[in-house]
């Protein structure tokens, strides 16, 4: 049996940012908790935070990016997923205009992420239909 390691890191549920100590054995994650000295959570997890890591080892787990042919999916590199997506989008903004582009982003999603996200709808696909889950 080897050493069981704890590493302090931030989760990635959210944009919150709490702050968790995940114990590390034989490379695998065995347990996350709450890191009692981080000031936004005070040792405190949601449910995610807590528990929402057996993913991260499930052999159904999708390690390449998926692309559909014929009505299958095939795996694919990042580079040609990245250029599929591009070229969809650039069809359909020079096809429809950038007004045929929608995106919804998410309160609970990082500043940065949110920026990025109302940047790339408005500078790239040229379009202010831009909604999220924060309006009320």
């Amino acid at each position: 049996m080897s050493e069981r390691k704890q590493v302090e890191t931030t989760c990635a549920y959210c944009g919150t940012g709490c702050g968790l100590i995940v114990e590390v054995e034989d490379d695998q994650i065995v347990r996350v908790r709450g890191n009692k000295s981080a000031p936004v959570n005070q040792g405190q997890t949601c449910i995610k935070g807590a528990f929402g890591y057996h993913y991260i080892h499930s052999k159904d787990r999708l390690t390449s990016p998926l692309i559909k042919e014929n009505g299958q999916f095939r795996e694919s590199t990042w580079e040609e997923a990245l250029r599929y997506i591009s070229e969809k989008l650039s069809t359909i903004k020079m096809q429809f205009g950038g007004d045929a582009f929608s995106m919804f982003a998410c309160a609970r999603a990082t500043n940065e992420v949110n920026y990025v996200t109302q940047k790339f709808t408005r500078a790239v696909m040229g379009s202010n239909n831009i909604d999220g889950c924060n309006r009320t």
